[in-house]
């Protein structure tokens, strides 16, 4: 690729410079600094989505939402140098940051093998860290921020404590390549191999010709070089397979996951309610896991990428680069630990704590009875059962109105007690409010505009806990051997439900659902987004119905016991206002 060097819209830009690698491989980078001479504190990522495609040339539907919607997206920049998932550099640069894009190994301009969160990938962006740490134009600091894929790959650096890397924004990224992202509850999600085809072999290195051209530089975005089909295959991984390929959790998942103790650089985790099925989990495990002394954690609302091109977001992490990059004396030191966009029916109210989970709330169990209710006492007598497909619609547990406003913000769990007619039986949890004309209430999600308050999944065989890891209101799977089920034995599951937040105003009342399948709103209209095949219907992308990895042992009948003894419950975080 050609390395160029230009000023435009108020900012020297270099084009495709070259960063070797330690085996000698090149990667390509698009550098954005302030003019002249000068040192400056650097923000970089390092993805596969290609630095040379525009948002709205790769993604016009996400890009069209959001600049309708939210106009202070667009507002203050020419937006030519939009991208997906990354910063503004028009928004940066002015502000004394200097912007470095590069194109993982294989894939835009930088050639090489395709190998998604590998080792490899992990050892390529801490290179890059330290080569931008001793850059002419850096003050030695080096920040990470972007997100979802960028945000993954931070967990996964810091945990190697790259020199120069000084702070690290995490927006929407998960850190458990099992338990967030590719195995739910031990249930494979088909979003890997979906994405793969839609979002990474559409701007492989060597596309050449074949691929899309930067319309700023008139060069092209993935690469001189036009390989065959055949070619571009042989140079990626396979990715769907290769996840099928590894259902419980292994080395394979463990190269790919954070190491806790590793991560001790100050670090913003910023999570989405909507982020049910992806990043969600992530975020907030991060922040409690990670050994950092100085970390924090910001939960807010609306599309997965929509925040963090706003005001509000920009802001946020301005101010937290700002105090760790440039050592201003702003007001970051008394930001508070934890800041929640609490989310209300007609939108979200700005709020501060001092921990997650909230250090005041009242842990309090729902139980659930064999006439379908939930309620605050358990009332069972004798032993009964309620039977449903084992991969069909389930059965909906509901509760009484609620009589007075009431908050549920955090994690939750099941307690159920089922048998199977199979070895093996999946179970999904859905938490879903209705209103008082019995009008199901869904929400914008991360994705998908019909997205139920929270969502949990466990497949029976994978029930094993770990115990130390396991807290009453996250239990902790160690998804490392089959527990098989005998025909109709009776087992007790805990099942992590990812956390929420909703004020639920009176005489609203909660349905938890129990089923063998994805959910899927009632009244969805047909909507997509063009990076995803599927329609929107409740669940976004992040789809369980693979048929190798949910065959014929899932198809029988999953029984809901409920024994004196034994009580089925689900334990909610309910926030009471503050004194």
């Amino acid at each position: 690729m050609k390395q160029t060097s230009e000023i435009r819209d108020g900012m020297q830009i270099e084009w495709n410079y070259p960063i070797e690698m330690d085996d000698g491989l090149i990667l390509r980078a698009d550098i954005f600094r302030p003019i002249g001479t000068g040192s400056y504190p650097v923000l970089m990522t390092y993805g596969p989505y290609a630095k040379g495609l525009p948002f709205q040339q790769g993604y016009p539907s996400a890009w069209d939402r959001m600049a309708e919607k939210h106009p202070d997206v667009t507002q203050g920049s020419t937006n030519k140098y939009q991208n997906w998932e990354v910063v503004d550099p028009e928004k940066w640069v002015p502000d004394g940051y200097i912007c470095i894009r590069v194109d993982s190994r294989g894939c835009g301009c930088s050639p090489g093998f395709v190998d998604h969160f590998s080792p490899r990938e992990t050892l390529d962006f801490s290179n890059c860290i330290e080569w931008a740490g001793e850059l002419e134009w850096s003050n030695g600091k080096v920040g990470l921020n972007g997100v979802s894929y960028f945000g993954i790959n931070q967990w996964l650096v810091a945990s190697k404590q790259p020199k120069y890397l000084e702070a690290m924004c995490i927006w929407e990224g998960a850190s458990d390549w099992y338990r967030d992202m590719t195995h739910h509850g031990g249930i494979l999600s088909t979003f890997w191999a979906n994405w793969f085809d839609m979002q990474v072999k559409t701007v492989q290195y060597g596309l050449g010709e074949n691929g899309p051209r930067n319309n700023l530089t008139g060069e092209l975005i993935c690469g001189n070089e036009t390989h065959t089909e055949e070619e571009l295959a042989l140079n990626r991984c396979q990715f769907g397979d290769e996840i099928r390929s590894h259902p419980f959790e292994d080395e394979y998942h463990h190269e790919r996951s954070a190491v806790w103790e590793n991560i001790k650089v100050p670090l913003l985790s910023a999570a989405n309610w909507g982020g049910q099925g992806l990043h969600l989990r992530g975020n907030t495990e991060g922040y409690i896991r990670a050994a950092s002394n100085q970390k924090w954690l910001e939960i807010h609302g609306l599309e997965h990428w929509t925040e963090f091109y706003t005001d509000y977001g920009v802001k946020l992490q301005k101010r937290f680069f700002g105090h760790f990059l440039k050592g201003e004396n702003n007001d970051w030191a008394n930001q508070p630990k934890v800041q929640l966009q609490v989310r209300h029916l007609d939108g979200f109210k700005q709020r501060n704590e001092n921990q997650w989970p909230i250090d005041r709330t009242e842990w309090q169990k729902l139980y659930l009875s064999d006439d379908k209710k939930i309620s605050t006492e358990y009332e069972c007598k004798e032993s009964n059962s309620l039977v449903f497909n084992a991969m069909g619609e389930g059965i909906d547990f509901h509760s009484e109105p609620f009589k007075n406003e009431t908050e549920i913000t955090g994690p939750l769990a099941l307690k159920i007690f089922v048998s199977s007619s199979t070895s093996d039986a999946d179970i999904f949890v859905v938490l879903r409010l209705f209103g008082p004309s019995n009008n199901e209430i869904v929400f914008q999600g991360a994705v998908d505009p019909n997205t139920p308050i929270a969502q949990g999944w466990l497949r029976a065989s994978h029930r094993k806990l770990d115990l130390e890891q396991s807290k009453p209101w996250r239990p902790f799977h160690t998804h490392d051997e089959s527990w098989p089920l005998k025909t109709d034995e009776i087992v007790e599951m805990d099942i992590e439900i990812w956390p929420t937040s909703i004020v639920i105003p009176e005489n609203h009342y909660l349905c938890l659902s129990i089923q063998g399948k994805d959910y899927e709103y009632p009244l969805a209209e047909n909507q997509t987004l063009s990076n995803f095949k599927n329609q929107l219907t409740g669940c976004g992308p992040f789809l369980h119905d693979d048929p190798i990895d949910r065959d014929a042992t899932f198809n029988g009948k999953t029984t809901i016991h409920f024994n004196p003894d034994h009580a089925p419950y689900l334990m909610v975080p309910v926030i009471p206002e503050k004194q």
